[in-house]
């Protein structure tokens, strides 16, 4: 009797599972397979999920109109950059936060936290004033500059860190490391799974990020894949050949990427445990 009720709980969740992932993937699926149809195909009634006369045309078409490599190249240098800065600063204070025994590091970190309560439109009007005072409007600085700090990555490294023994670290100053050299020579390798995925979540909010490139963008010259995206609306018409196959290609940095490092993910999320 409980294998037969194990087996219909298998059956059952394994079925949820796949209705939750066939309505992920159908509207991916729909974009991709409208992007592959002649423009005249596109409000044909009905409607068809599968493009009768499927076409590449489309994506030639979308590459010579639109400046990939400038806004890619743009893109590209906001993503690893705010990375970058993004990862270290999130080691360093999450791991102040997780061995240093200091009272208001406590409170310091509850106000980091809280700020993770406050939507994101409530700080972009003080963000901006900030960023037009210091006369970094209409730069790839001004975008970078206030995505440095997440909670969400401090968050993340110092619980990691607070895992990590004490006696390791009692260990390697009694050895003569000063402070410097154990959080980059012993605490930062160690890390290297927080390090993967914050990187990878790093990267991917700053390659999708729109909201705040528009408000501090204004030269097409330094728009990002998503603004230039958004270029492609007109106030009057809309070219949907255009605007579907530009926004699949804007999707190939972020897949090759996410195949890349998959492994890597896998790899470290597999063997950290087994690591003394």
């Amino acid at each position: 009797m409980t294998k037969l009720h194990d087996r219909v709980s298998t059956i059952l969740l394994t079925t949820a599972l796949y209705i939750v992932a066939a309505m992920y993937l159908f509207p991916i699926l729909w974009l991709l397979l409208s992007s592959l149809k002649p423009g005249s195909d596109l409000f044909s009634f009905p409607l068809n999920f599968f493009p009768e006369n499927p076409t590449l045309e489309n994506y030639s078409y979308s590459w010579e109109t639109m400046e990939f490599i400038k806004y890619f190249v743009n893109t590209l240098f906001v993503a690893i950059v705010t990375t970058v800065l993004t990862v270290i600063a999130s080691a360093t204070c999450g791991y102040a936060l997780a061995k240093y025994n200091y009272k208001w590091l406590g409170v310091f970190f509850i106000c980091i936290l809280a700020t993770t309560m406050l939507p994101t439109e409530v700080i972009m009007n003080p963000t901006f004033s900030v960023i037009l005072n210091l006369g970094l409007y209409d730069s790839l600085a001004g975008l970078i500059i206030p995505s440095i700090n997440t909670a969400t990555g401090i968050f993340m490294f110092r619980q990691y860190f607070m895992s990590v023994p004490d006696d390791l670290l009692e260990a390697a100053r009694m050895d003569g490391g000063n402070e410097g050299v154990i959080f980059f020579k012993l605490m930062l390798p160690i890390a290297k799974p927080v390090i993967i995925t914050l990187a990878i979540f790093s990267f991917q909010w700053r390659w999708n990020d729109y909201i705040w490139p528009l408000i501090v963008l204004s030269d097409p010259d330094k728009y990002t894949v998503q603004i230039a995206l958004r270029s492609i609306v007109g106030a009057d018409n809309i070219d949907w050949v255009l605007l579907l196959s530009s926004s699949i290609i804007s999707l190939v940095p972020m897949i090759l990427i996410f195949i890349v490092f998959q492994r890597y993910i896998m790899d470290t999320g597999s063997t950290s445990g087994l690591k003394g």
